[in-house]
């Protein structure tokens, strides 16, 4: 199921982190085959180069958003490159299963690192170039940053956290043209199941409750997650800010 691109981002400069897979791979193709230029973070070069193939407008730039320096060095790499930076995707992040009585300060901390403090440092390195473009954050959190989720309640504190991020920094930067926004996705094919240490048998179980539960009675797509990012990217939605996007099959209606 492919994305069709509703905008003509011709030239304009995107950075997307969590670019080697799912959703930040399709949003990468997204923007690229909207006419942008992308900036594919990630901390797999494979990974990497396979989303980049056949696609000459994405670069590859393989960094670990941990490393203190690497928000600025992202930012710099995009900017030398292309002279400009008109859109930060944050799509990178991590899920964790870590049920209360399993719960570790490490734990949390890991989580609340890669979901919480690369973003805000990410787009803080950003921030000079948005102000001078007008330009926008599109944060991706998780149905379940505005739901329970028991057993990973640390994760989906983190994903909360990212969409108050959103509503409160759309108000910090409106007086400087920065449009703060976020999507929410429900269940989606990925890879994060499996990347959250799940064997294979559970990853199952789990796929299988989740279709149980959402309305239209399936999981997401990336692709169908990345038409939404493009589209609250696109320069011309002028005056939609501080908004996070349920993109979720209907299950925030259960």
């Amino acid at each position: 199921m492919a994305a069709t691109p509703h905008s003509d981002l011709t030239g304009q400069v995107v950075v997307v982190t969590g670019a080697g897979s799912g959703i930040g791979r399709a949003t990468a193709h997204a923007f690229a085959d909207a006419g942008a230029y992308v900036l594919g973070v990630g901390r797999r070069k494979d990974a990497l180069v396979e989303t980049a193939a056949d696609r000459p407008r994405i670069t590859p730039h393989p960094a670990d958003l941990l490393t203190a320096d690497t928000p600025q060095e992202v930012v710099d790499a995009a900017v030398e490159r292309w002279g400009h930076l008109d859109v930060l995707v944050n799509n990178a992040g991590a899920t964790r299963m870590m049920p209360l009585a399993e719960t570790t300060a490490a734990g949390i901390t890991a989580l609340f690192e890669l979901n919480v403090t690369a973003p805000s440092l990410l787009a803080r390195a950003a921030l000079p170039h948005l102000r001078r473009r007008r330009g926008t954050i599109v944060n991706v959190s998780s149905t379940y940053g505005h739901r329970p989720l028991p057993g990973a309640a640390h994760y989906a504190a983190s994903k909360a956290a990212l969409e108050q991020l959103t509503r409160t920094w759309a108000r910090e930067l409106a007086a400087d043209g920065i449009r703060v926004n976020a999507v929410a996705p429900g269940p989606t094919e990925s890879e994060a199941l499996a990347a959250a240490g799940l064997p294979a048998s559970a990853v199952d179980q789990v796929k299988r409750e989740e279709t149980g539960r959402i309305p239209l009675g399936r999981r997401g797509e990336p692709q169908e997650i990345a038409a939404w990012i493009l589209r609250l990217a696109d320069p011309t939605a002028t005056w939609l800010t501080g908004q996070v996007l349920a993109v979720d099959g209907g299950l925030g209606l259960v």
